[in-house]
């Protein structure tokens, strides 16, 4: 997976950076065999200095790009860099798993089809 990573208006420590990429790596099993064409971008920063947010200083934005597939996108805002992380991590985490769902479903459903048709031509 290609992952790029982005901080605006912050100063990426160490620390941050390593958080970031164990919660990168679980979101691995959700991609599935595609993982070598597939991007990660990954913007970190403050969003100070607008009153809408309040306590939220902090945005976290990943979008997975997949060829051939959707794009998956989801921006959270939180008090810490690290509860944004999470909190867009599950985001993303869910978006996948309802795709995956979809497709799992759309094979089951195409194959009992297709044991219906093989009936009635006997």
């Amino acid at each position: 997976m290609d992952i790029r990573i982005k901080a605006t208006n912050y100063e990426m420590t160490p620390d941050v950076e390593s958080y970031l990429g164990e919660r990168l790596n679980s979101l691995e099993k959700f991609i599935g065999a595609d993982l070598n064409v597939v991007r990660c971008e990954v913007e970190l920063g403050r969003d100070a200095g607008r009153p809408r947010h309040g306590a939220n200083i902090w945005f976290a934005e990943i979008a997975i790009l997949v060829p051939g597939k959707d794009r998956v996108y989801a921006r959270n805002n939180s008090e810490s860099v690290n509860g944004a992380i999470d909190d867009v991590k599950e985001e993303v985490e869910r978006q996948l798993l309802r795709e995956r769902k979809l497709h799992r479903r759309i094979f089951r459903n195409g194959g009992a089809m297709l044991k219906r048709i093989m009936r009635f031509g006997e």
